[in-house]
């Protein structure tokens, strides 16, 4: 655990515990809400082939899942963490073009 609160720069074995349970949450709602929204039109595993249900599941999932980390991590008060964390990852993602400009001074 030493490890994991020098990498990320946690400071207390409290913010640890917050945010493991909001990765924890965040996991969970995402997997229940993406089944009635694909449901929503249709989409499930007996009206499609599982080849398509499946990649589709987790193309659509990914944003669901990033969404709600941040609005979790700002509920539970760690927004900074959380906002941090998916630049990282969008931009790991080669997906660094959706997040804002930041304003050069003149």
């Amino acid at each position: 655990m030493a490890n994991f609160k020098q990498r990320w720069n946690i400071k207390s074995n409290w913010q640890l515990l917050i945010i493991v349970v909001v990765f924890a949450l965040t996991g969970s709602s995402a997997a229940f809400i993406i089944k009635p929204l694909l449901a929503l039109f249709d989409i499930t595993k007996g009206t499609v082939a599982a080849w398509i249900y499946y990649p589709l599941y987790l193309i659509l999932i990914f944003p669901i899942y990033q969404f709600l980390l941040v609005c979790f991590g700002f509920v539970f008060g760690q927004f900074t963490f959380f906002w941090a964390f998916e630049k990282k990852l969008l931009k790991s993602c080669g997906l660094g073009f959706i997040l804002p400009k930041k304003e050069k001074p003149e």
